[in-house]
């Protein structure tokens, strides 16, 4: 009988807006302001950075993650 393929997993950014750490959480100094990673995306995060960008086609924040495998055609998520 045949096994299901298991496929690796899709990760995705998001950001929002918070005023304190969680208790797994890790603070970064950046510009003067604090930045809150939970402690299970660090490692994915590793070497990862991020710019607020604006193009004729629109504004907003671009990563480069050198641990990106994969990205899916619309490049909403990534595979590491």
């Amino acid at each position: 009988m045949p096994q299901p393929r298991l496929e690796r997993a899709r990760f995705s950014y998001s950001l929002q807006f918070d005023t304190s750490a969680g208790m797994m959480d890790k603070v970064f100094y950046m510009d003067g302001l604090k930045v809150f990673v939970d402690a299970t995306s660090i490692m994915y995060l590793n070497g990862c950075r991020v710019d607020y960008v604006e193009t004729l086609e629109g504004a907003g924040f671009k990563f480069e993650n050198p641990n990106v495998k994969s990205t899916c055609g619309c490049g909403s998520s990534f595979n590491v």
